[in-house]
């Protein structure tokens, strides 16, 4: 029987995930200087380049100045930290690491919530992830583009669609979709409304619910989004009740993501629920009735759909659950698989080594 390789033999973003397990295992844990971009490795870096090194001492007066809040005050970072933290968005601070049992480990830790100053604060999990919206630059130009589109007097619903369609078209995938699945606590309702306001509904969707066989007209007579229906009733296509597509949970997501900005713009029901549907009623259908609810129900109870937002919810929850410093590390991971589809999750396949990967192929993590 063939071994399974060592943890030296696997590639770095695989190596980054199995890090629990092979502790556990009783592997040697890697010293610091063999660890992928330690904050030592990085503070080190940084202090070779006087801009970054004046920055980052900038940051560590504001981590000693800060105060911790009254229950009755809201956590906040002053504006002046918060920019000095974006000046460092290219350095290789901003996605350093650091792991339990590692040499000089409180050092690094030191390090990793200096250059993260909004980290530490006690926010959901929907605002973290608008946090790290605003430290990719193109997420964020491209953020403020739909956010000045739909906002308030500025409202133009076809330029609002315009722009989130360009939103989710050209945003790294791994930070919009962080804003669009971020996993809320039932009794969250602050974390829920941010949710469900990353659309702008109150611009992008009609202000009075048509029928959802008239919105579906409405769709077909646009290439853009007829092309984006087809996507969603392809990719999908629940296969069973437990929730299986017809292709993959990854395509799913893609294809709903497809249809934001179109005239069959889905989103949460309610702020403290993930269900979603469309904004369209039933109602008035005569004997087309069963065809309306069914397409109603496609959205709304999706099996496919559902199980595809809550795995991504899930392993959007481990983000911020892991140790310290896990955050980034885990937010990498997803980036590079967006760059490699071979490393994108796959339908599980047993094998020789399938005892030290179920824990990171089994579709439930993702």
């Amino acid at each position: 029987m063939a071994r399974p390789p060592s943890p030296r033999q696997l590639p770095p973003a695989l190596l980054l995930l199995l890090l629990p397990l092979l502790l556990r295992a009783g592997y040697y844990l890697p010293t610091e200087g063999r660890l992928m971009n330690s904050c030592l490795q990085a503070r080190r870096k940084c202090q070779a380049n006087p801009t970054c090194n004046a920055t980052y001492h900038y940051l560590s007066s504001c981590a000693s100045s800060r105060s911790i809040p009254s229950p009755a005050e809201e956590p906040s970072v002053p504006k002046d930290c918060m920019e000095a933290a974006q000046q460092l968005r290219n350095s290789s601070l901003m996605s350093c690491t650091c792991h339990r049992r590692m040499k000089n480990q409180a050092t690094c830790l030191d390090i990793y919530w200096t250059v993260h100053p909004a980290r530490s604060l006690d926010w959901d999990r929907c605002l973290k992830f608008a946090i790290l919206c605003t430290f990719n630059e193109k997420c964020d130009r491209l953020r403020k583009a739909y956010g000045e589109a739909c906002s308030g007097s500025r409202c133009q619903r076809h330029n609002c669609q315009g722009q989130l369609r360009a939103f989710f078209e050209k945003a790294p995938e791994p930070q919009a979709q962080g804003l669009l699945f971020c996993p809320c606590a039932p009794t969250d309702q602050g974390c829920g409304q941010r949710r469900r306001n990353t659309i702008a509904p109150s611009c992008v969707l009609p202000s009075e619910a048509t029928n959802c066989l008239e919105l579906r007209q409405q769709c077909l007579s646009q290439p853009l989004c007829r092309s984006r229906l087809a996507d969603f009733q392809t990719h999908c296509h629940p296969m069973d009740v437990l929730g299986t597509c017809a292709t993959e949970h990854s395509r799913c997501l893609q294809a709903y993501m497809g249809l934001i900005g179109t005239a069959m713009t889905p989103n949460f029901v309610s702020n403290v629920s993930a269900s979603i549907a469309l904004s369209c009623t039933c109602r008035g259908s005569g004997n087309l009735q069963e065809e309306c609810e069914q397409l109603e129900e496609s959205f709304s109870r999706n099996p496919c759909l559902a199980e595809a937002i809550a795995a991504k919810m899930r392993f959007h929850s481990q983000l911020f659950s892991q140790d310290q410093g896990g955050a980034d590390s885990a937010f990498s991971v997803m980036e590079h698989q967006n760059k490699n589809p071979a490393l994108r999750p796959q339908p599980w396949v047993p094998s020789l080594f399938s005892c030290t990967l179920m824990l990171v192929l089994h579709p439930s993590l993702w």
